[in-house]
């Protein structure tokens, strides 16, 4: 009998540890994070992050808190949609969509507008054929990998409305993506949502980690428990930089 109950008091902490984030219990976080601050303006991160950073070092340099209300945030405090943040002549959903699309083609008379292409898309591991029209540009959208509405209850509104803008229209934090996945998504954090592909769960949770660094944001305690457990998955995935960085 008294077996019996430490088998079952070892299974009862180790679903505790596991949930909390705790389990598999804390390996070398690898390493640490060299800051760098560039000059403000539109089109640069507020903090730049050192190349070759281990995420789980990254992460554990972000405060944990919990989420500030969500009342006063509205998409405009980010600044208009899709400007030309970096300058290259095109707003920035053609510039993701350039990235993002095999084969991208461009209307007529363009070298901005993506006509048509193919996404192997990340968040269901779909192909999509996209063809820009009333109809069916939606099937591909734009997603904001760390939410605008998570940035805003986790310290984008200290941000001036310049780095807003930054936050909204780097490449680091936007993604192509299956557009009833991203409605799905809506403004969920790692607690609450994770991509159904979960081979691309470590480079998804990679990509909100090195976007909260790069904006000064913070994670709820929750977030970050479900940002630990799909990275014991992954223990050596390093940061990614500001896509407005070289």
């Amino acid at each position: 009998m008294a077996s019996v109950l430490a088998v079952l008091l070892l299974v009862a902490l180790g679903g505790w540890l596991h949930t909390a984030g705790r389990w598999p219990f804390d390996h070398d976080a690898g390493t640490p994070p060299v800051f760098s601050t560039p000059p403000p303006g539109l089109g640069r991160p507020v903090v730049a992050v050192g190349p070759g950073t281990a995420l789980v070092a990254l992460l554990e340099t972000l405060p944990v808190k919990g989420k500030a209300p969500s009342s006063s945030y509205d998409r405009s405090l980010f600044g208009e949609a899709w400007v030309d943040a970096d300058a290259n002549g095109c707003d920035t959903r053609n510039d993701v969509l350039r990235r993002d699309l095999a084969g991208a083609t461009f209307t007529d008379g363009s070298s901005c507008l993506v006509a048509s292409g193919i996404l192997n898309e990340p968040y269901t591991g779909r192909q999509i054929h996209f063809r820009r029209g009333k109809d069916s540009s939606a099937l591909v959208q734009i997603d904001h990998v760390v939410a605008l509405g998570n940035a805003w209850q986790s310290g984008a509104a200290a941000l001036t409305p310049e780095q807003r803008a930054s936050l909204a229209n780097d490449p680091l934090n936007l993604l192509a993506v299956d557009g009833p996945a991203n409605q799905e998504k809506s403004s969920s954090d790692a607690a609450t949502w994770l991509p159904p592909s979960k081979k691309f769960r470590c480079h998804y949770v990679a990509r909100q980690i090195s976007v909260k660094a790069a904006y000064h944001l913070w994670v709820a305690p929750a977030e970050k428990a479900a940002m630990v457990r799909v990275l014991g998955l992954c223990p050596e995935q390093e940061s990614l930089p500001s896509g407005y960085l070289p």
